[in-house]
């Protein structure tokens, strides 16, 4: 992929938010070299990779934005169903699969006979296995705000391609600086954000999709609930929350017309006032740490917020996004705006 940004803009960009680009941005990589992984074991890689493994797709997504998709020969199962790969890289489409984190193909994965394998964190009890074979493996765990970006410091370290993780970094720091600004001294209305099973299952203050709403200039109706994982809840209990808006999960098995019509909710502030929509998974899942996350609180932002950070401007940024680290041009009119 010839990505728009370069070796000057990407120095520019961590200029701008007080990097140095020498430092954060240029930083030479040696091998061979150990670093922790997000399991917390030291992993030394020989020599700088020429073929990897995915299996995950969140850590192949941001392999794409890296700009390695090409050094990539295998990835995790159901790639089509990931728009994002289709967009900006269909090649990855064609690539064996190596399962999902429930069934992994731990043969399949040494026939193709990587430099280097990254998995998500939850195949840990795997990771013996592919150490017999001689496997290199790395374990990421992106699953909030703050892991998402040392999965990407990670990787661009292993790899040799910190100045498009810095890049990809300082636009998330940047972006975040901005709405801060834009949402300083607005109201910060009630937000329930409901789960992809039901309307009745919350994110509560220990997952993700909290700072999605803090973010995005709201405050999370579900707070008090600390888990780090989808909570299920009573209608008394969204009954009590009254929350001013309803956000629902991009790849909810129902609509925002659903909740609207749902009479046990119909005295509840965001349904009467029809303040109910849903993330869009047009590109990818916004409300969920992917690499086009802080696409989600713009997005939420734009919604709770038209006067102090525009649809018009959401959309630009969206262009920018997905010009800058992705390559392509979205196409604005699947956005619904």
């Amino acid at each position: 992929m010839n990505h728009l940004f370069s070796v000057v803009s990407a120095a520019l960009l961590c200029t701008s938010l007080g990097l140095s680009p020498l430092s954060a941005c240029a930083k030479e990589v040696a091998y061979p070299l150990t670093v922790t992984d997000q399991l917390g074991r030291e992993v030394t890689i020989e020599q700088e990779p020429e073929t990897l493994v995915s299996g995950y797709y969140i850590s192949t997504s941001l392999l794409v934005a890296l700009g390695l998709e090409d050094q990539l020969v295998g990835i995790e199962a159901k790639a089509d169903t990931r728009p994002i790969y289709s967009l900006a890289a269909p090649q990855l489409l064609e690539l064996p699969n190596v399962g999902t984190a429930k069934e992994f193909d731990l043969e399949g994965c040494a026939a193709l006979a990587p430099d280097l394998v990254i998995i998500p964190a939850k195949l840990k009890e795997q990771i013996p296995a592919m150490e017999e074979l001689g496997l290199t493996v790395l374990a990421v765990n992106p699953e909030d705000d703050a892991l998402l970006t040392q999965s990407l410091q990670l990787l661009g370290e292993v790899t040799n391609t910190q100045e498009r993780a810095a890049s990809l970094e300082a636009y998330y720091d940047q972006k975040k600086e901005e709405l801060t600004k834009a949402l300083a001294g607005t109201d910060t209305p009630s937000v329930y954000l409901a789960g992809t099973g039901s309307v009745l299952t919350a994110a509560g203050s220990g997952m993700y999709q909290n700072s999605v709403i803090e973010q995005a200039g709201g405050v999370n109706a579900a707070a008090k609930i600390e888990d780090a994982s989808w909570t299920d809840i009573s209608y008394e209990q969204l009954l009590a929350w009254d929350p001013e808006v309803i956000l629902i999960a991009a790849e909810a098995d129902y609509t925002a017309e659903d909740v609207k019509k749902d009479e046990t909710l119909a005295s509840v502030t965001a349904v009467a006032n029809g303040a109910v929509y849903q993330f869009l998974d047009t590109f990818e899942p916004w409300d969920s740490p992917v690499p086009g996350c802080i696409l989600g609180s713009l997005w939420a932002a734009s919604t709770l917020h038209p006067q102090q950070y525009a649809p018009e401007t959401f959309q630009k940024d969206v262009t920018d996004f997905y010009e800058t680290f992705y390559d392509f041009t979205p196409d604005l009119s699947a956005l619904g705006k």
